[in-house]
């Protein structure tokens, strides 16, 4: 009895390994669900309706975006990371979810094994803007000014807990100083403050900078990845403006579910990597200031690791918390 329950019991498990690569090779064969774990019009939007339409295009099925707003998008990525393993349902969101959210939200509903990493979709800087007319020209000017004057340099963020704070804290803990964070409930509204000179500095994300630096209502004084930005080449990086070895690099990245076949995971990242390096998504890209990755699955899951320690470092030093 024993001997054919055991082999029942093969037979089954055979018959589930040969499904897995048979389903992959036949994938996909129905509408994929990507979703957005924020607002429509965003970096992470943006960057997912120019992949869904290619993607569509290459696959032969619809790929979806699905806006999921809210909670710092932890409720989108919560969503996925509940969704059936087969790669029907996506995430395509700001690599925050899995390197700062799961310190910073303690009750976050999900966790960092939950979500499965395909690939890296592009890096941003952040770029520190002043107001056209601020007398601060350099990061060193900041750094001068509030290590001579206390509390005398103030710096906006979109809200506690988010990247541009906890790369002002980063600044803070490494430069020796304090600036005076003043937190905002979104991006917008702090912009306009810099812009007209109520807060002295701000550290944004280059997509929504790039349109108002192009304009001349904001200017760019310093840039926190670790080399230059093609798309500002004048303006210099913090490592070389008195911080050596600084970077805080923005981040949007394609998820899975955990348990996602492997064999899956590779066809997205290989069609994805694919794409991002035809010439009008690298042209779009570059109209947003990013830049596009060539990674591997294991490559971005070794990235992430890293970036995990190095955030989960500031937001215990720094006592930050979400809103």
């Amino acid at each position: 009895m024993f001997k054919k329950l055991l082999i029942a019991s093969l037979a089954a498990g055979s018959v589930m390994l040969a499904t897995i690569p048979a389903q992959a090779a036949g994938y996909p064969d129905k509408t994929v669900r990507l979703v957005v774990p924020y607002a429509p019009g965003g970096a992470s939007d943006i960057l997912a309706r120019v992949l869904s339409q290619k993607l569509s295009e290459s696959l032969g099925q619809q790929f979806m975006v699905d806006n999921k707003p809210g909670a710092g998008g932890s409720i989108g990525a919560d969503i996925v990371a509940k969704a059936t393993p087969d790669g029907y349902t996506l995430l395509l969101a700001d690599v925050a979810v899995q390197t700062i959210a799961p310190t910073l939200y303690p009750k976050l509903p999900y966790a960092r094994a939950d979500l499965a990493p395909v690939i890296n979709l592009a890096t941003f800087a952040h770029v520190l803007i002043t107001a056209p007319h601020s007398p601060l020209t350099s990061f060193g000017d900041i750094v001068k000014r509030e290590k001579s004057q206390s509390g005398s340099v103030s710096i906006a963020s979109s809200g506690n807990g988010t990247s541009t704070h906890l790369t002002a804290e980063m600044v803070n803990s490494l430069a020796g100083i304090k600036l005076t964070h003043v937190p905002y409930k979104g991006g917008g509204a702090a912009l306009a403050d810099v812009m007209g000179g109520q807060v002295n500095a701000m550290f944004i994300g280059s997509p929504p900078a790039m349109p108002l630096l192009q304009n001349g209502k904001l200017k760019a004084i310093a840039v926190t990845t670790s080399k230059r930005m093609a798309a500002l080449p004048s303006v210099p990086t913090v490592a070389e403006s008195g911080l050596p070895g600084f970077e805080s690099i923005a981040a949007q990245g394609i998820f899975a579910p955990h348990g996602t076949p492997p064999e899956v995971i590779n066809r997205l990242n290989t069609e994805i990597a694919r794409i991002i390096q035809l010439p009008d998504v690298r042209a779009r890209w570059a109209q947003l200031g990013a830049e596009p990755v060539d990674n591997t699955p294991a490559q971005f899951a070794s990235w992430l690791d890293s970036e995990s320690v190095k955030w989960i470092k500031v937001i215990k030093d720094s006592g930050a918390k979400a809103d």
